[in-house]
């Protein structure tokens, strides 16, 4: 079982250990868990069958799908939704108050298959006009929401896009991160990250599993562990919610493979 690097990788490294432990006393399996060097790391290893399920983001889980035949098992729940958004964010000393002051300066997009920290914010720019690949004088991927917080919170970017929120993620360490840090735009709604397992997986095993996961989100114990390795509130059962995600990826011509690689 394998997890996206999307925040503290230490904290979600011990947070999956700990669902492991979990889905062991509830299902008898055996779980070795680990956390991926990037999105598309997961990708790749369920389609290599090396990692049976992958706790994907919402654009690599399409991904997934379409490459290697990966199969949706539950929908990741934040404060009682499935739904999140990304969302344009800049110091609040810059100077900039909408996207087209954006010009020119340098920017922190999370990882190539982030889907509000990359693929829809990516989107809303181009639907203002405004092309990244030549809108910006620098930008970067800086491999977590964290790090892009982190990276504006320490004037290294003026600009950076994560998921709404990744501000409260790193609040505790950075108190005063509200009033440095102002939001300038939102994306549309996005579903959430999705727990996923490798085409060819037993069926009796991904029941198992999806059955497992589910008594643990219910639980004192295990809807405190979820909450802390990802921000988690609950998980249920939906596919359709990611046409829109799809839709956006044909909107930007990406070409997937070559592009979440690159």
């Amino acid at each position: 079982m394998m997890f996206v690097p999307s925040g503290d990788a230490q904290v979600i490294l011990k947070g999956g250990q700990e669902v492991g432990e979990l889905l062991q006393k509830h299902t008898g399996l055996h779980f070795k868990t680990s956390v991926a060097t990037s999105y598309a790391a997961v990708i790749e290893a369920m389609g290599a069958g090396k990692v049976d399920i992958g706790w994907l983001a919402t654009f690599g889980y399409v991904l997934a799908q379409e490459k290697y035949g990966v199969e949706l098992l539950l929908v990741v729940q934040r404060f009682g939704s499935p739904f999140y958004r990304g969302q344009i964010m800049v110091r609040a000393d810059s100077g900039i108050h909408s996207l087209k002051d954006l010009k020119g300066k340098r920017f922190a997009f999370v990882d190539p298959a982030s889907t509000s920290g990359h693929l829809y914010p990516k989107t809303l720019l181009l639907s203002k006009g405004f092309d990244p690949k030549t809108f910006f004088g620098k930008s970067v991927f800086a491999g977590s929401h964290n790090a892009v917080v982190l990276s504006l919170y320490k004037g290294e970017v003026d600009g950076g896009a994560a998921y709404d929120g990744s501000r409260a993620a790193v609040a505790k360490s950075y108190p005063d991160v509200f009033e440095k840090i102002k939001v300038i735009a939102y994306t549309k709604e996005i579903p959430n990250d999705t727990v996923s397992v490798r085409k060819g997986l037993p069926e009796d095993l991904k029941w198992k599993v999806r059955d497992g996961l589910k008594k643990i989100s219910y639980s004192s114990q295990g809807s405190k562990i979820l909450k802390r390795l990802y921000g988690i509130s609950g998980l249920v059962d939906l596919d359709g919610l990611f046409d829109p995600v799809r839709e956006a990826a044909k909107l930007l011509n990406l070409d997937l493979e070559n592009d979440v690689k690159n």
